[in-house]
């Protein structure tokens, strides 16, 4: 009795791969699945961070931008890392650059 349990629990006949036919079929929706999220996630967000990116590195002083706080100023002064924003006449405070979202709208103006 115990030992139809156990023969009943083994590998089918004729091998162990149950006539299931290629493998690779076996991972085909895998890659399927990661092809859609490719195209459809992580390229588009790599080129968005690429166009930001460019965006960052061609700033210069005069610029009026928007920083993710959402605060609105000119640039009075760049570095490598830190940007210099004058906010109203004679305030100036200093962020880090990659805080900059990007150019202010007309309707945050």
């Amino acid at each position: 009795m115990f030992s139809d349990l156990v023969y009943a629990m083994g590998p089918p006949p004729g091998g162990a791969q149950g006539g299931q036919g290629n493998p690779l079929m076996a991972f085909l929706p895998l890659i399927i699945i990661f092809l859609i999220f490719y195209f459809l996630l992580i390229r588009p967000q790599q080129k968005k961070q690429k166009q930001h990116q460019e965006f960052l590195n061609s700033l210069k002083r005069g610029d009026e931008v928007i920083t993710s706080g959402g605060i609105i100023g000119r640039i009075t002064k760049l570095s490598e890392n830190i940007v210099s924003l004058e906010i109203a006449p004679n305030v100036v405070i200093r962020i880090a650059r990659s805080q900059i979202a990007g150019r202010p709208t007309e309707e945050t103006k």
